[in-house]
């Protein structure tokens, strides 16, 4: 029998979902043809002549990989098989775990200063100062409040495919539309929390430097999901290569006796004697529970590689296994039938499903896997700041509060002696002996040199993080030109620009994870339910590179996007420019709800209405001309008419028309004189109308004939 095209992916994350497996699909004795394109996918370097005996075989193999996807491995194996496997995986987090360890200490420590824990403090003397100074909170809220809103953007907008290649008619954009607007939608709405996760990444990176999302297929909902996962419960060798070049990842979890007996009794796990767990699991790890009353198991989920066929060559696998006794309880594997890739009869790779994404803050020297974040790079600051706060603090107590020595010769009554502020007492000795008999202890005001070393470590810091005054909101001097304000903070965002850079290429390859899973699982139905629109079923096609999901590299702060589009405005008198395409940047850049309501026929049909065409520009000018026209007559005629009255008048009132008449004359002149000029005006721009169409003729026939150049086939 031929493969289904949705054979689905092995379910890696689906020990973590505590749901039942779906029940193992018996294999045919005769696992049938291959299918057609089996071989087909490098002609250059892959043989088809193979002969039927091998063809058997090697269907054969890959068919029981392919029902070995929907069952737990662990139930067709011996005891001795998984003992072996689980000392194997348990050798191996063992090491990674000790190659992370001053990693882990670090990370804790740094993780104290962030949210400046307080712990009891009895040195110089108890309960002295414990102040902790908030420079690696500040820095690491500073960058996740300006990397938030410019990472995840408001809209529907978070996925934006790339399109390769000629697109004459204009499908490929259309197809990258639809991925681009369901993709969207699967992060905002289908996969609740992904936009919380990245805020709490955020944060999370800007401080610790590295953080993990496993993007996988849960069988269980029947859904993709996207968790956020905490970098102190992923264990990779410190000094791994990278995400794809690695032995083992591995991911701890903790499970109640419960729990466990719940997924052993649904099929997700087999049945294993674990014994009763222990705080002596936790050794060399974070996050260790704190109830030691209710002591979880501590399981590993663990992405290895197992010669399970033992052919030589060892396969993908995802092993869960209890770190004490190291006893299997599954194994899934992780990869697809048609990742196997065979030459000349043999199995000669197999790819694997990667589904961890890493984000990285500021590269490591000395590892590829664990990079630097403000907790490195400021803690060492932020601790000598802590102590010269305190130390000033616990000198001004000193000061302030003065102690010290009192003689036996002095005759006062014994205890303490408290006095309140205007309070005077009465003792049985003089003046004398009171200044003879009580010495203070020596103490100095708080040091002005400490002080000044301590402005100077928080400048250094605030340098070091890019939190000058200018980013956090305060205004620079009254003097200071615009210009150089904006080119300061320019300078400034040079760091946070370089980190963006990194946190959009992790975000693009968690994108086209997401891509290739609607590949195997996409829901038609519910993709046309959200776009309203008809799909292909090619949308996700993986094979032809013709569109690619990846972040929004363009996406900068609003003041940016607010000066670009005005800088588009600028350009439209000239002509060349789309007044539609301009309109859309520009509303899209001042972020106004539904927009596309505002452009008639853009939000209902996804084509914006055409604008009325422009007037005749004869026609306008002869308009223009009648109207002048009818006016002069109009002046003439009241004119005519004056004169007229004015002959029938006698000699005074001829005299007084006459004085009105050349007044009316002149008014008359100056009102022509103005006609005039408008008429000259309207001729003028005209003019430059018909010379503007004249020019976008000019421009669109060239442009035509350069198409045309580029379409023609060219010569031999």
């Amino acid at each position: 029998m031929a493969f289904p095209p949705d054979m689905p992916l092995p379910p890696q994350g689906a020990p973590m979902q505590g749901a039942g497996m779906a029940p193992p699909q018996p294999v045919a004795d005769d696992p049938g043809p291959i299918p057609s394109d089996f071989f087909a996918e490098e002609p250059d370097s892959y043989q088809t002549n193979i002969s039927s005996e091998t063809q058997y075989e090697i269907r054969n193999k890959i068919q029981k990989y392919a029902a070995a996807a929907k069952e737990n491995i662990a139930e067709t194996l011996d005891e001795d098989q998984l003992n072996k496997i689980g000392e194997k995986c348990k050798h191996s987090f063992d090491i990674d775990v000790q190659s992370t360890r001053q990693w882990r200490q670090e990370v804790d420590q740094w993780i104290s200063l962030a949210i400046q824990t307080r712990d009891h403090k009895n040195f110089p003397w108890n309960n002295a100062s414990n102040i902790k100074f908030p420079l690696v909170s500040i820095a690491a809220m500073q960058f996740s409040a300006r990397a938030y809103p410019t990472l995840v953007p408001s809209g529907d907008k978070i996925v934006k495919p790339v399109v390769y290649g000629v697109d004459a008619d204009g499908s490929k954009l259309k197809r990258a539309q639809r991925v681009s607007k369901y993709m969207s939608w699967q992060l905002l709405y289908e996969m609740c929390g992904w936009e919380e996760d990245m805020d709490f990444l955020l944060i999370n990176l800007a401080i610790m430097g590295t953080m993990f999302k496993k993007t996988f297929y849960d069988p269980h909902c029947e859904k993709i999901r996207s968790e956020l996962v905490d970098p102190r419960e992923l264990t990779i060798n410190y000094f791994a290569k990278s995400m794809d070049e690695f032995q083992t990842i591995s991911e701890h979890w903790f499970l109640y006796k419960r729990e466990v007996i719940e997924r052993q009794r649904s099929g997700v796990f087999i049945e294993a004697d674990l014994g009763d767990p222990t705080m002596a699991a936790f050794d060399g790890v974070s996050n260790v529970p704190t109830d030691t009353e209710d002591i979880p198991y501590f399981l590993v989920e663990q992405h290895c590689w197992l010669d399970l066929d033992e052919d030589e060559l060892p396969e993908p696998y995802v092993v869960t296994f209890e770190r004490i006794s190291g006893k299997v309880l599954s194994i899934y594997p992780r990869y697809f039938p048609e990742d196997i890739k065979v030459r000349k009869g043999k199995i000669v790779s197999i790819k694997p499903c990667s589904q961890y994404t890493r984000f990285s803050f500021i590269p490591n020297p000395e590892s590829k896997i664990y990079s630097l974040g403000f907790g490195h790079l400021l803690g060492p600051i932020n601790e000598s700041v802590n102590t010269l706060v305190n130390q000033l603090v616990d000198a001004g107590t000193l000061s302030n509060l003065q102690s010290g020595f009192i003689g036996k010769g002095l005759r006062l009554a014994k205890g303490e002696q408290i006095l309140q502020p205007g309070q005077w007492k009465q003792v049985n000795a003089v003046g004398d002996d009171l200044r003879k008999q009580i010495v203070p202890l020596p103490a100095k005001e708080p040091s002005n040199v400490l002080y000044q070393l301590l402005g100077f470590l928080v400048q250094s810091g605030k340098e070091l993080a890019s939190v000058a005054e200018i980013f956090v909101g305060k205004m620079p001097g009254q003097n200071t030109p615009a210009t150089t304000t904006m080119a300061s903070i320019e300078q400034g965002m040079k760091v946070f620009t370089a980190i963006y850079k990194r946190t959009y290429r992790a975000l693009q390859e968690e994108f086209g994870k997401l891509y290739y899973l609607n590949s195997k699982y996409l829901d038609y139905d519910t993709m046309v339910s959200v776009l309203d629109e008809p799909v292909n079923p090619q949308d996700f096609n993986t094979k032809d590179y013709n569109i690619l999901p990846g972040a929004d590299p363009t996406a900068v702060s609003s003041t940016e996007r607010l000066v670009k589009a005005q800088g588009l405005m600028e350009l439209l008198p000239l002509g060349t420019l789309d007044i539609m395409e301009v309109t859309k940047r520009i509303l899209e850049a001042q972020e106004h709800p539904d927009w596309e309501a505002l452009i008639p026929g853009l939000k209902q049909t996804g084509q914006a209405t055409p604008p009325p065409p422009a007037p005749d520009p004869k026609m306008l000018a002869m308009e223009a001309k009648a109207k002048i026209d009818q006016e002069k007559a109009s002046m003439q005629a009241d004119l005519d008419q004056r004169k007229m009255a004015m002959d029938e008048s006698s000699a005074e009132g001829k005299r007084i028309n006459e004085q009105a008449a050349n007044a009316d004359e002149r008014q008359h002149t100056a009102v022509m004189n103005q006609l005039e000029a408008q008429g000259a005006q309207a001729k003028q721009e005209i003019f430059m109308a018909q010379e503007r169409q004249k020019a976008q003729l000019r421009a669109e026939e060239s442009k035509a004939k350069q198409q045309a150049a580029k379409s023609a086939p060219k010569k031999k």
